[in-house]
């Protein structure tokens, strides 16, 4: 028997696989990577849900009823533009927050806004001006879409 001279292991070089031609630092580029632009938060004083509007008109989400600290018998008025509704706490408002803390919208107002029983809504309530609006999703939709969101999503921007 002779002696034998061990064998080197055979290791690829990391970030190199084996059989692969070995490229110069100079070749490779780093890859552009996106940074955030601006740390983004939701203002002070909003709560933001999402609801469901019921056959009588009614909306609720507890953490909105609770930032807003509406009660029975409080007095609101509730404007409409197409797809947003916004109640305001008002005295002489017409609409009252019924027993179950909730906004009741009038069928005539949910009609000329065009939400529907069962449509779901994304709610915006800001205490400090006791307002809370009720965005359709359509209405969020073409928002995102404006922003550039969803590029590539039918109907939106290529």
């Amino acid at each position: 028997m002779t002696a034998a001279h061990p064998i080197a292991p055979v290791i690829p070089a990391p970030g190199r696989v084996a059989g692969t031609p070995r490229v110069t630092s100079a070749a490779v580029r780093p890859l552009a990577m996106a940074g955030p632009t601006a740390a983004l938060s939701v203002p002070a004083g909003v709560v933001y849900g999402i609801g469901r509007i019921e056959a009588s008109g009614r909306i609720a989400d507890r953490a909105i009823a609770r930032a807003l600290g509406w009660r029975d018998g409080d007095r609101l008025t509730l404007t409409a533009s197409p797809g947003i509704v916004t109640a305001r706490r008002d005295p002489g408002g017409m609409v009252t927050v019924p027993i179950r803390a909730c906004v009741a919208i009038p069928a005539v107002l949910r009609r000329r806004c065009g939400l529907r029983a069962g449509d779901r809504v994304l709610l915006a309530a800001v205490a400090g001006q006791d307002t809370l609006a009720a965005y359709s999703f359509a209405v969020v939709d073409q928002a995102l879409r404006a922003h550039g969101t969803f590029p590539h999503a039918p109907g939106g921007k290529p």
